[in-house]
């Protein structure tokens, strides 16, 4: 069995020239990414891409920062360790 030759798509967020936000959208989705929330006022965004992409992703002009969503899980209230 071949391995694909995208790799598997990857949670990001993004921080971006607020004053040029729709055209930097456009031209990130352009590169890949699939947008799944805007926050035009704070200049941010999220989404997902393939992780071979987040390279071009760095490269769009207007593009201030791209870090990986990160999911963090705490133990139970009652769990004996906190």
């Amino acid at each position: 069995m071949s391995k694909s030759s995208q790799s598997a798509p990857v949670g990001i967020i993004l921080a971006v020239d607020p004053d040029r936000f729709a055209e930097v959208v456009e031209a990130l989705r352009g590169a890949g990414l699939t947008v799944t929330g805007e926050q035009p006022t704070l200049g941010t965004l999220s989404g997902t891409v393939a992780e071979d992409r987040i390279p071009a992703l760095e490269t769009v002009d207007g593009v201030e920062s791209v870090d990986r969503e990160r999911t963090i899980q705490l133990p139970p209230p009652d769990s004996p360790i906190q």
